[in-house]
């Protein structure tokens, strides 16, 4: 199926292709995506509603979280995604544990590497305990805050020895959903998520450096 203009240019701000303070243009765009400028346009103005772009004068930008923003985004990440885990624990079929378990086991192969594949591949391990609680209406409000996420110009896998250090904690959220411990799941992964932000932070305020 073709993605329309909104998934193209969504995915490109996801991708890092636009980051944050990037301005984008309706007619750039629709030549870049081989559309005509209607559909870019209404995806631009649906992206403006959704918050992922802001005005600058007559021109959208990507927009930027500020430090309160990204704090109130944890805030509900943190929440929602231990709820997730803590339903994974009570509904995931086998066949997704052992799909989470392969993905903690490849990914390993990829510390110390690019930060960006390791972001996807953190983001492909979320998506799959989402799906693993069987509540669309929690996986609905994930992807929202997922979309969100995108808004941070640099992964806190990109901080020095954090990549590690979170594979030990899928390691450790996927042990606790199989052993259907929903309350240790829910703890494994609100720390896991605390951990990142604390990691941003400190990236943030010069503590840690980037790789």
């Amino acid at each position: 199926m073709q993605k329309d203009a909104y998934t193209l240019i969504l995915e490109a701000i996801e991708a890092g292709v636009y980051k944050p303070g990037d301005r984008l243009v309706e007619s750039e765009l629709a030549e870049r995506l081989g559309v005509s400028r209607t559909p870019v346009r209404e995806a631009l103005q649906r992206l403006e509603t959704q918050s992922m772009l802001t005005r600058d004068g007559r021109s959208l930008i990507v927009a930027t979280l500020d430090h309160n923003q990204l704090a109130e985004l944890y805030a509900v990440r943190t929440e929602l995604e231990g709820l997730a885990a803590r339903l994974a624990a009570r509904h995931a079929t086998d066949e997704e544990i052992r799909v989470l378990r392969s993905m903690v086991e490849e990914d390993r192969a990829l510390l110390g590497g690019d930060p960006r594949a390791l972001s996807r591949a953190n983001k492909r391990f979320h998506k799959q305990i989402h799906l693993a609680s069987h509540n669309r209406f929690l996986v609905q409000q994930l992807d929202l805050v997922h979309r969100s996420m995108a808004l941070m110009a640099n992964t806190s896998f990109a901080a020095e020895g954090r990549d590690e250090v979170a594979m030990a904690e899928h390691a450790d959220i996927v042990k606790a959903i199989a052993a259907r411990d929903g309350d240790a799941a829910y703890a494994a992964l609100k720390a896991h998520i605390s951990k990142a932000f604390e990691t941003r932070l400190r990236v943030d305020a010069g503590e840690l450096r980037l790789r």
